[in-house]
């Protein structure tokens, strides 16, 4: 099966944590995608390719998106925080989650602001220069924030997660994943 970038995907709904690796690669993807058509255009008008790809990733992030950060707050997160002992042992990771919700609130709030700078550039053929540079400036602090969240979910909490959860929780995580998309289980 082809994936939203025309290439296979890596990891299936029996294997979450990779499945969730490999939204990473196409959140980084799309958002270099608009990170180079708002440095490279300026708010200029968009050619057609340009155009295709502004919404292409817009539509990314405003559906699978929002289901990838479900996936982590409502599946893995709750798992990994109930599996973790109360004690100094998890201290760390109870921070990394914390963080991490955080990261997810702000990502919303920047995605929501850059939505309406995207939309107003399609619809009205140009941005003009304090919006153009309002919104380089919004795509690169996602690209800070996404680098560092993707950092310590896949070097801190995906391992944690595969060594705390039982293969009976990964598969529940899977399959509420897998659920979220509208797919029906495998037999």
């Amino acid at each position: 099966m082809l994936n939203i970038l025309g290439r296979s995907n890596d990891h299936g709904f029996d294997e979450p944590l990779g499945l969730l690796s490999d939204c990473h690669r196409r959140i980084e993807s799309f958002l270099g995608i608009l990170l180079r058509v708002a440095r490279g255009d300026q708010g200029r008008p968009l050619g057609a390719k340009h155009a295709e790809a502004v919404r292409k990733a817009q539509a990314y992030f405003a559906h699978a998106a929002p289901r990838h950060t479900a996936d982590e707050e409502e599946s893995l997160f709750p798992r990994v925080r109930a599996a973790l002992p109360a004690g100094v042992g998890g201290a760390d990771a109870f921070a990394d989650l914390d963080r991490l919700h955080a990261d997810h609130g702000r990502a919303d709030a920047m995605h929501a602001r850059v939505d309406v700078l995207l939309t107003a550039w399609l619809r009205e053929g140009t941005l003009p220069g304090e919006r153009a540079t309002e919104l380089v400036t919004l795509l690169e602090s996602l690209d800070h924030l996404y680098r560092e969240h993707i950092r310590v979910e896949e070097e801190a909490v995906f391992p944690l997660a595969g060594k705390v959860l039982s293969g009976d929780e990964l598969a529940r995580v899977g399959d509420e994943m897998r659920a979220r998309r509208g797919l029906k289980p495998e037999p």
